[in-house]
């Protein structure tokens, strides 16, 4: 089953996949049509090329709007192997600052916590906007198809799907979709050097709607953070 974790509003409309409701999209389709049941090894090699290969400090601005509102400022995300990820935002001026701090799907904590108003996105989501691909829960049904350069494979579990599409070039693009008893959560589409260092991603969610938008200006291969990165802030 998909997980889902709840943060304060504010957090929600700034802080990356979270929060968010989204627009259509023109993607292309993510579970085109002949895909097939592959077998958990191929899925785990497909998921391990998108994996980081080593810890990186991510500088970004950031952009979010709905049918209200708009804003946006600069955020960062240090991103430790395999699977952990602290990010910290702050809109114009240093007004609305959060940080949280993720392992895999799980969320340890999220600073300020206030009064909670959104589900949000999933994290396969979350980490897709880094062109990361979560793997497949150990009884999920998958499928696949590789050619042409493009890579899409699928995760069924009860009323969730999870969808992605790799394209190889330069820039890569990587795209995920998640939909939960049939409707979309969300979907993300992000580009990415041919080294991987990344360079645009954005999150739609077909319920409000609106966008998130990130761009990333500096990227700085750190293979190891000091513990105190990781430490719960206070709360402001």
């Amino acid at each position: 089953m998909l997980q889902w974790f709840r943060v304060d509003r504010p957090i929600a409309l700034a802080y990356l996949a979270l929060g968010l409701a989204g627009c259509t999209s023109s993607q292309p389709s993510l579970a085109p049509a002949g895909m097939q049941i592959v077998a958990a090894e191929q899925v785990n090699a497909w998921v391990g090329a998108t994996a980081p290969r080593t810890g990186a400090l991510h500088r970004f601005t950031w952009l979010y709007e709905d049918e209200k509102a708009s804003k946006g400022g600069r955020g960062s995300a240090r991103i430790a192997v395999p699977d952990t990820l602290r990010f910290d935002i702050a809109g114009s001026l240093g007004i609305g600052k959060g940080s949280a701090f993720v392992i895999g799907d799980s969320a340890l904590w999220v600073v300020p916590e206030r009064s909670v108003q959104d589900l949000v996105p999933s994290f396969p989501l979350l980490w897709a906007m880094f062109g990361v691909a979560r793997g497949p829960e150990p009884d999920a049904r998958l499928a696949g198809l590789e050619t042409g350069g493009r890579t899409a494979w699928q995760y069924a579990n009860g009323p969730d799907t999870v969808n992605y599409l790799r394209v190889a070039g330069n820039p890569v693009t990587f795209y995920s979709e998640v939909r939960h008893a049939g409707k979309v959560t969300g979907r993300t589409q992000m580009t990415a050097s041919a080294e991987g260092v990344p360079l645009k991603a954005k999150l739609t969610v077909p319920s409000v709607p609106a966008k998130l938008e990130i761009t990333f200006y500096a990227t700085v291969p750190t293979p190891a953070f000091p513990a105190s990165i990781w430490t719960r802030p206070p709360e402001p």
